[in-house]
């Protein structure tokens, strides 16, 4: 059986926190929406992975292997489909993809755990939004992650309100991540096929390892306490506003435009279809409904 070390622990139980305090305020903004029907309510669904069963594509195989996760989806009156996915894994790399990850060539033995979640809202005044962070060991070890927001139809007034708290947060640890943080995420959120960014930005960090541990931790677990309660109040500003069936028409193009990235250039949807993870899982963050026209 795989045994984890204290930091693997720790790292694991605080995604388990932050999943269950980032739900019960999406919970709480359903409680405060207006529509049709009750207040939605995260229904859990816990996975096992198999790579057995992905022998043939993902090339893994021998022992010491698996981990799994926790879906939580709700689909209420003010959030069309909110997903929040925790899951903790532990395997070997296929060889090919282990020349891709850092640390992992040398051996490619892994670990990872995180948390990774994406709300698609009904009213399209209303942004989506993206949040991953994660832990990861090979021979080396190291956080990742960040959020960024995505509104159908962009707010200036709210971009800068969510570009000044995540700086905000930043500053709390490093004077010097926000600026570097904020680049990567616009640099990592263009769609080149498009030749636009996905979204309005945010911050995005991998291969966090200053030296310091319980820092780098620090940071990670700030990126998910802020974003529990930075988003929420987003959401409150905007999800009682009329709105046209154009404006919803915009929406669902837009998240045509999310559908894309996610599927060709994120990270984290080929790290899950290379590991063995559970399908429904790693493609959560699709919406709903999209359109192409």
């Amino acid at each position: 059986m795989y045994t984890l070390d204290d930091r693997q622990t720790a790292a694991q139980t605080w995604f388990r926190e932050a999943r269950d305090r980032i739900c019960a305020a999406l919970e709480s903004v359903e409680d405060d929406g207006r529509g049709e029907g009750p207040a939605g309510r995260f229904e859990r669904v816990a996975w096992n992975r198999n790579p057995a069963s992905n022998e043939d594509t993902s090339g893994f195989g021998g022992d010491g292997e698996g981990g799994g996760g926790v879906m939580s989806v709700m689909k209420g009156r003010v959030f069309e489909k909110a997903g929040v996915n925790i899951s903790t894994v532990h395997g070997v790399f296929a060889p090919e993809f282990a020349k891709q990850i850092n640390g992992a060539a040398e051996d490619p033995r892994f670990f990872a755990t995180g948390i990774s979640l994406v709300i698609h809202p009904r009213n399209p005044l209303v942004p989506a939004v993206h949040l991953n962070t994660r832990y990861l060991v090979t021979t080396k070890r190291w956080f990742g992650g960040g959020m960024d927001l995505n509104p159908a139809i962009a707010d200036d007034a709210q971009t800068s309100d969510f570009h000044a708290a995540l700086k905000v947060m930043c500053d709390r640890h490093d004077a010097s991540y926000y600026p570097a943080h904020s680049k990567w995420a616009e640099e990592y959120f263009w769609v080149p096929h498009r030749g636009r960014h996905r979204g309005v930005g945010g911050i995005f960090y991998d291969h966090l390892d200053s030296g310091d541990w319980e820092r780098d931790f620090a940071y990670t677990q700030d990126v998910g306490r802020t974003f529990a309660e930075l988003y929420p109040r987003l959401v409150r500003e905007k999800m009682a506003l009329p709105f046209t069936e154009e404006q919803r028409a915009e929406q669902l193009r837009y998240r045509g435009l999310y559908a894309e990235f996610n599927l060709v250039h994120d990270r984290g949807t080929v790290f899950g279809l290379k590991t063995g993870g559970n399908i429904e899982a790693i493609l959560m963050s699709l919406p709903p409904l999209a359109r192409w026209d």
